[in-house]
């Protein structure tokens, strides 16, 4: 259900239930977060990739399982499956990079916009469809989407459930790119190789301070980036890039 590959230092995670869209069922959710773990804690992985096997990304939640008397209720189902995951992605200081090959639904869409970057191949189509089954948006979802692309926009898109393709995903500033079908593989992984190259410190450092801008006053940011910009200039990789820019040369960034 997940499918882990290394590709030298960029972590790459396939939601791997084609059959049911990748739709999560438990064990799915539960393997999901065992595999965002390892992913942290090895230093060797200096970026995450995240994309669906088959035509979809996720379809979010399976219904079947949510709906079955013996099986996990919603309020376990969102608290421990899916806040999980989102908390995760979050807590990483490295890049996580959402590669959207196909729809993304319900908590399928708000697992993309919760990572770093999200790029998505032309045909995917985005669906908050919580509306539609008389539930709220989870995930993340209602923090997130908000933030990236507006109160009135993100209000309506969950509200009617209406579908946004990748086009206008892209226009409304909710995910970073849309990749032709025929390119769609070939640069999300040029992407994160590229991420992977970069001073994984300083990114780490770069998403923990977006995090604490969303609800930090400016005097509060202010702080923070003196912190972590103090972090930053003690790294291998600060001294490495100065090097190399007076050298003239490309530098080859450790991650350390």
């Amino acid at each position: 259900m997940i499918r882990f590959e290394k590709l030298d230092s960029v972590g790459k995670i396939t939601l791997n239930r084609p059959e049911k869209f990748n739709s999560f069922v438990r064990n799915m959710a539960l393997t999901m977060q065992d595999t965002l773990k390892d992913c942290a804690n090895d230093d060797s992985i200096r970026c995450i990739l995240i994309t669906g096997g088959g035509k979809a990304f996720s379809a979010g939640q399976d219904l079947k399982e949510a709906t079955d008397p013996d099986g996990p209720a919603i309020e376990k189902i969102v608290n421990e499956h899916y806040n999980p995951i989102i908390r995760k992605i979050r807590e990483i200081e490295k890049p996580v990079i959402a590669a959207v090959n196909g729809v993304a639904a319900g908590a399928g869409a708000n697992l993309a916009l919760a990572c770093d970057i999200v790029v998505a191949s032309k045909s995917v189509k985005f669906i908050q469809a919580f509306s539609k089954i008389g539930l709220v948006p989870d995930s993340g979802g209602t923090y997130f989407l908000p933030r990236l692309i507006g109160l009135p926009r993100a209000t309506a898109i969950m509200m009617t459930g209406e579908p946004v393709d990748a086009e206008k995903a892209e226009k409304y500033g909710m995910i970073y790119a849309v990749y032709s079908e025929e390119d769609f593989e070939k640069n999300s992984l040029e992407l994160a190789h590229a991420l992977a190259a970069m001073p994984t410190k300083g990114l780490g450092y770069t998403k923990h301070l977006l995090n604490q801008s969303l609800s930090n006053s400016l005097e509060e940011q202010l702080n923070a980036e003196a912190e972590f910009q103090a972090r930053s200039a003690n790294t291998e990789d600060h001294k490495e890039g100065v090097q190399a820019f007076l050298e003239k040369r490309k530098p080859g960034f450790t991650g350390k």
